[in-house]
């Protein structure tokens, strides 16, 4: 298998001091890391039948478009508050201080349609666990949910241990 962790950089003391930041950048930057990523990505969504990909701003766009058109399914973007045209649907959640709100259009999941989610990294599962409940509430089915990055020691995987995770590199 590829070697991902190779273009990952660690950034000690960002975006405050004590924390090591996984830093994509690198791995972004070149073409073929980029690729054998999002191939790898879309070789789990399309195991699932997925009918359409979703991401959170902004990262999840980064991966989750090139999923979607590598499988030819639509990409439905998760943004904040107040960045969406048309009629949409919220879910805040609790961050360490305080607390975030996504917003999806309303008629962005159809019915029965199964979504994978992509992100790049999965810290503490908060931003995904609301991103499902989007999905949901619409009547979307939430088959998998796919990242980059997993740090363990957060746990998020335990926030979504409802569904199907997968992690490219795990810390």
């Amino acid at each position: 298998m590829f070697d991902f962790s190779k273009y990952i950089a660690d950034v000690p003391n960002f975006p405050i001091e004590g924390i090591l930041f996984k830093d994509i950048t690198p791995l972004l930057a070149d073409g073929e890391a980029f690729k054998q990523a999002i191939n790898v990505i879309s070789d789990f969504a399309k195991s699932l039948g997925a009918d359409v990909i979703a991401g959170p701003e902004s990262r999840g766009f980064i991966f989750g478009c090139p999923v979607a058109t590598s499988l030819e399914v639509g990409f439905v973007p998760i943004r904040k508050p107040n960045k969406l045209p048309r009629e949409t649907v919220s879910a805040t959640y609790d961050l360490e201080y305080g607390h975030n709100t996504l917003c999806m259009h309303k008629d962005a999941i159809k019915k029965g349609q199964k979504v994978v989610l992509v992100d790049d990294l999965l810290a503490t599962g908060g931003t995904i666990k609301a991103a499902t409940s989007l999905i949901e509430s619409l009547g979307g089915e939430v088959v998998g949910i796919a990242f980059l990055i997993e740090l363990e020691e957060l746990k998020g995987r335990e926030a979504l241990a409802s569904y199907n995770v997968f992690s490219i590199l795990k810390y």
